[in-house]
């Protein structure tokens, strides 16, 4: 290497490929089905169908669709087609992200300046669940938008009388998620938006994680709540199809009822020396590929195909369900309707028995407030249902017990967390160790 870390001379393509092959080694394994969030795997002739597709069109930028006509006709009918199935009307307008994060901050974007231009708001606020996701509270650091958290009831949904109290003459945006990520429940959007519409605000149903799987669900006779654009004060709704539409990533679809709403998400400068310049999200160059294979997953398993998975995914997310719930200790939180759920342990400490499955070679999300653990179902855990279920018997026995390896350094930072009423603490505890994974490429 010379001193700059870049290598002398350049290398073969096979030795790069060979460093490369050997460094996702040590990567989690969700092929295997080890893994319980992060990667969504319908299998290999879909991931081959999307690799193929991204790679088309990897040199392709969305930005410009006068250069590419093809990527717009593409974006165009990948919306199109999201909007039919979330319940958009003639007028629905939308427009093609990189992810949930983007189609977040972008919708409370445009609900503050929607505000400002239509209400005369200059303070905005937004009012939403504390289960709602972080990029709701990225957004509001970012745009200026205060938000206002309201608590969940017993059953881990927004509390509606709660929001009700929350509103006020800077309400700009109220926020409902179908389901929220950290309990995979529904909030009740039917009363939500029907508040947000009668104070005459926005309301944005966060539809990211379940909005390619819960309406296959309801197709398929599972008791789905309304959370679509057909719910009457819904104005905007987020879906990613890198999620439960099995493209890759990152590719998201934001949809508001009229494109006259979605007119205060984009950008224009009109002044620049290098010509005039418009974006529709936040980001400059957009990616073509991830239109392109987004397109192409769509197209290639169509409804019927969707409709499989979903029973592949539901079916196996009752067995999972089914088989915490005989396990002595265990608890589901709330009544979680799809692939998504945390479950409790109340005879231990939830962080002892992840690193118990840790162990045996299970990567489980830990959550807070209360102490949980966090599945996410994909068709690639239906071959291992009945190993996991096998190993968290064992190591939720060993952790009542006390014959567990004691608490690790994870399981140990999640109880200074709770320890802490500010968290100012963990939050610099955070901030430091990402600054120490960018600089030591987390091998630090």
């Amino acid at each position: 290497m010379g001193s700059s870390g870049w290598p002398v001379s350049g290398q073969s393509a096979e030795e790069v490929l060979r460093r490369l092959e050997a460094s996702r080694r040590q990567d989690a394994d969700w092929r295997g089905g080890r893994t319980f969030s992060l990667v969504y795997h319908a299998g290999e002739e879909v991931a081959d169908l999307v690799r193929r597709a991204y790679g088309m069109f990897m040199a392709e930028n969305a930005l410009s669709p006068i250069a590419f006509p093809s990527l717009r006709r593409f974006e165009a009918e990948v919306v199109g087609m999201t909007a039919g199935l979330l319940g958009g009307g003639p007028g629905t307008a939308g427009a093609m992200t990189s992810g949930g994060s983007e189609s977040i901050l972008l919708a409370v974007k445009t609900a503050r300046d929607w505000g400002a231009a239509e209400r005369g708001v200059r303070d905005p606020e937004m009012v939403l669940p504390v289960t709602a996701h972080p990029a709701f509270l990225k957004a509001a650091h970012y745009f200026g938008v205060r938000p206002v958290l309201v608590p969940v009831g017993p059953d881990f949904r927004a509390d509606v009388e709660a929001v009700r109290r929350s509103l006020t003459p800077r309400t700009v945006l109220v926020v409902g998620s179908a389901p929220s990520y950290p309990h995979g429940v529904v909030d009740p959007i039917e009363e939500m938006a029907s508040l947000a519409a009668e104070r005459e605000v926005l309301f944005h149903c966060d539809a990211c994680l379940g909005g390619f799987l819960l309406p296959f669900l309801r197709k398929l006779g599972r008791p789905i709540p309304p959370f679509g654009l057909d719910v009457p004060g819904v104005t905007s709704i987020s879906a990613d199809v890198h999620k439960y539409g099995y493209a890759a990533k990152g590719a998201s679809v934001l949809l508001y009822r009229d494109a006259g709403l979605r007119r205060h998400q984009f950008f224009a400068c009109t002044h620049w020396p290098g010509g005039l310049y418009g974006s529709p999200g936040i980001l400059g160059t957009r990616p073509g590929g991830a239109v392109a294979a987004a397109w192409a997953v769509m197209n290639y398993l169509g409804e019927e195909g969707y409709l499989r998975l979903a029973q592949r995914v539901i079916r196996t997310a009752d067995r999972f369900r089914e088989g915490i719930r005989a396990i002595p200790g265990l608890r589901v939180l709330g009544d979680p309707p799809a692939s998504v759920m945390a479950f409790t342990f109340e005879r231990g400490d939830p962080h002892r028995l992840a690193d118990g499955m840790e162990r045996r070679g299970w990567h489980l999300d830990r959550q807070q407030a209360p102490p949980s653990l966090h599945l996410m179902i994909t068709p690639a855990h239906e071959p291992v249902t009945d190993a996991f279920l096998g190993d968290l018997r064992e190591a939720a026995a060993e952790v009542e017990a006390g014959e567990d390896e004691g608490v690790s350094g994870v399981a140990a930072i999640y109880g200074m967390a709770a320890a802490m009423p500010d968290g100012t603490e963990v939050r610099d505890l955070i901030l430091d160790f990402l600054g120490q994974l960018l600089d030591t490429g987390g091998d630090g």
